[in-house]
């Protein structure tokens, strides 16, 4: 008996969404699963940890003659700092995902179809600290100085318990940063679609000028790459006619391999950009300098 195609699946789960680009493209993707995303964020919490045991041994090794407390303080705001770090910055990158996100094929987006701004992504990981790591630190201190009763433990236990299982009970599985920060996060697929695109045996039919290329930074890349994925022809036709009309391009009548060959180029350029220590991340970024 044949499986059902993962779209299918995701549609009879209730987790396809409707995700509109700025060109008007209904992407239609699909949300991370709870038991994923706890997945990814078991990944990503044990690469904090073997990070920080590192980071402690050294320190520790390096600074075994400075106050213990005054070294304890310091341990703890490195503590704060890198994990609270690790998942702001990572999701700010292009990819919008963490590595434990990436191995599970999730990334992080905002619900509006708008790039994922800072503010947003710094909301939506510091409710972290309240949802989990804010009661678990208070119960852990008050076990270590034995004045941890039964009240504090289970208040403390069903405190975390209530935001970890918030996800199940809304159908976007939406935390409570994400549903603050305005994000969904959602399914990507695993495969590199640069390598799958960029065919060396294959010689472009199209040149593009640096103005054509300029339309387009980092995050609008991650825009093309979902179109071309999705392949629906329709999404392929309106931004492909988007990117002629902005860049003033004859149209030849092969709207996919036209998107296909620009996406290629873009990503030569972007990452020529980064050899020369240049980093674009978005079609704005030139007009802010």
């Amino acid at each position: 008996m044949p499986q059902p195609r993962p779209e299918a699946r995701a549609e009879a789960d209730g987790l396809r969404r409707s995700f509109i680009t700025p060109e008007g493209v209904d992407l239609r993707l699909t949300l991370g699963s709870a038991g994923t995303r706890a997945a990814a964020f078991l990944i990503d919490a044990i690469a904090v940890v073997a990070v920080l045991v590192v980071a402690t041994i050294v320190v520790f090794t390096l600074f075994f003659s400075v106050h213990a407390p005054a070294l304890a303080i310091v341990w703890m705001i490195g503590f704060f700092v890198l994990r609270n770090g690790w998942f702001t910055l990572f999701e700010m990158g292009g990819r919008g995902a963490t590595p434990g996100k990436r191995i599970m094929g999730l990334r992080v987006v905002a619900r509006d179809g708008a790039r994922l701004s800072g503010g947003a992504l710094i909301v939506r990981n510091a409710m972290r600290e309240v949802e989990l790591f804010l009661p678990l630190t208070f119960l852990g201190t008050q076990a270590a100085e034995g004045t941890a009763d039964t009240f504090v433990t289970l208040f403390s236990l069903g405190w975390s318990g209530i935001f970890l299982l918030f996800p199940l009970f809304n159908r976007d599985r939406l935390r409570v940063g994400d549903l603050l920060a305005g994000t969904w996060v959602v399914r990507t697929v695993g495969v590199a679609l640069g390598s799958e695109l960029a065919v060396p045996e294959a010689r472009p039919r199209r040149s593009f000028s640096d103005a054509a290329l300029s339309l387009y930074g980092e995050y609008e890349l991650q825009t093309l790459e979902d179109v071309l994925r999705a392949g629906q022809r329709d999404s392929i036709a309106t931004v492909a006619t988007t990117i002629r009309r902005k860049a003033n391009l004859a149209d030849d009548g092969d709207d996919l391999g036209f998107l296909t060959e620009y996406y290629a180029a873009l990503c030569v350029r972007l990452e020529r950009g980064l050899l020369v220590g240049r980093r674009r991340l978005d079609k704005f970024a030139d007009a802010k300098r």
